[in-house]
């Protein structure tokens, strides 16, 4: 039996915390194959980021290639891109090879502070990504400044609640035009509620969302039951409390074997 294949477009974390390295484990724990592009290089672990190096997007194009002319893969998480040069690139390949499925989790500064997304690279990723994504997964800050971009796209937008400090609610809109604020109380708007969990080593829960997300949907479910299966695979993995490095610690993906 053919094994379904998730592919991470993402930056390479040194610690193993986030980015390609998380993604990788988030697809394994769902039992699926996983294949990479690195856009990136790094330097980092729970303190903070203390470089970042991005592949020329030649590089990255070459990756694409070699993965989508023989593993092509039944969904897409999307990261990192750095630079304007590489989510061009990225935007490209995606087009030619027909990818479907596409979770995009539009990273533009670390947790630490450090710019993950070069200025100039932001109206590319809007432009060009927005219109080829199923869905989209913003925090509560990159939802504030890609705000104007998000509710012009109909693809479906996922407002992630991890920055409030009073819950940890999801908010799902399925049209990116619902985060109007004359759309309140659609019902095409759905809330994933969560509690917070005492537990300050959250490094790479955008990363391990996303990715869970984009494993759900390339097992056939809904995208309504592939965010609320994320948010509970997530939740197992803050809540397990792995406790590796001395500042803001990674998820343990492996928490449960039986999913």
């Amino acid at each position: 039996m053919k094994m379904k294949s998730v592919l991470t477009i993402a930056g390479s974390d040194s610690s193993g915390g986030a980015g390609v390295q998380a993604d990788i484990k988030t697809i394994s724990a769902h039992r699926l194959y996983a294949a990479s592009i690195v856009t990136a290089v790094t330097a980092q672990n729970t303190l903070g980021v203390q470089l970042v190096f991005p592949l020329p997007a030649a590089v990255v194009a070459a990756q694409l290639d070699s993965v989508c002319t023989d593993i092509p893969p039944d969904a897409v998480k999307i990261g990192m891109l750095a630079t304007a040069e590489i989510a061009e690139t990225v935007a490209r390949k995606l087009e030619q090879y027909g990818v479907r499925r596409v979770v995009l989790d539009p990273v533009l500064v670390s947790t630490s502070g450090r710019r993950l997304l070069d200025e100039d690279a932001v109206h590319i990723m809007t432009d060009r990504l927005f219109p080829l994504a199923e869905l989209i997964t913003p925090n509560l800050d990159e939802a504030s400044v890609l705000h104007d971009a998000l509710v012009r796209t109909e693809c479906a937008v996922l407002v992630k609640g991890g920055h409030n400090p009073y819950s940890a609610d999801d908010v799902l809109y399925e049209s990116g035009r619902l985060l109007s604020e004359h759309a309140a109380g659609n019902q095409g708007i759905h809330t994933f509620r969560g509690t917070r969990i005492a537990n300050r080593n959250t490094h790479g829960t955008g990363c391990t969302l996303s990715s869970a997300v984009a494993c759900r949907l390339a097992q056939g479910h809904t995208l309504e039951e592939s965010v609320l299966l994320a948010k509970q695979f997530v939740t197992g993995a803050i809540a397990a409390g792995l406790a590796v490095g001395h500042g803001r610690g990674p998820l343990d993906q492996f928490w449960d074997m039986s999913e």
